[in-house]
């Protein structure tokens, strides 16, 4: 269920999350507007945030362990991590617009809110800890809604000439 104590794993991860969305708020995409977001995706958005924040960081059991089968959960989790990464990349490196934003990577659809969900989701199951399991399964309905609600709007508008 889960063992009390610092995870270095969580805290990586919680870098790699955190340091590219510090960057992006002085670098968001043109005409990005978040004022028509969902209030109730928000909550669960912000619920999720909180628990999945506390849990990654709280139990040790995501730490590196001797090698099994089961290390493949987190050798993807990781995966998807760095795909996560490469989105900032061709976000920062593009010229910053919704397209470059919400577009999907590799076919994966909404990839910037997609790929930490299910990243964290795989390192809940590596760990075996439900308490990082269940916020991350919160934290994914509110943000992975959010994003693909921006990207309706982005298509919608991109379609009437708006």
């Amino acid at each position: 269920m889960g063992h009390l104590g610092f995870s270095y794993v969580g805290l990586i991860y919680l870098l790699m999350l955190t340091v590219p969305n510090i960057i992006w708020t002085r670098n968001q995409p043109k005409d990005y507007d978040y004022s028509n977001e969902n209030k109730v995706l928000l909550i669960f958005e912000r619920a999720g945030q909180v628990g999945t924040t506390a849990a990654a960081l709280i139990f040790s059991d995501f730490n590196l362990r001797r090698f099994s089968a089961w290390s493949l959960w987190l050798a993807a989790s990781f995966i998807l991590m760095l795909l996560y990464e490469a989105c900032w990349v061709r976000y920062f490196t593009g010229e910053h617009t919704e397209k470059d934003f919400y577009g999907n990577f590799c076919g994966i659809p909404a990839p910037l809110a997609s790929l930490p969900v299910t990243a964290f989701l795989l390192l809940g199951i590596y760990g075996k800890v439900l308490w990082l399991i269940v916020p991350v399964i919160i934290l994914g309905i509110g943000h992975i809604g959010i994003h693909i609600g921006h990207l309706k709007t982005m298509r919608e508008r991109n379609t009437t000439g708006d």
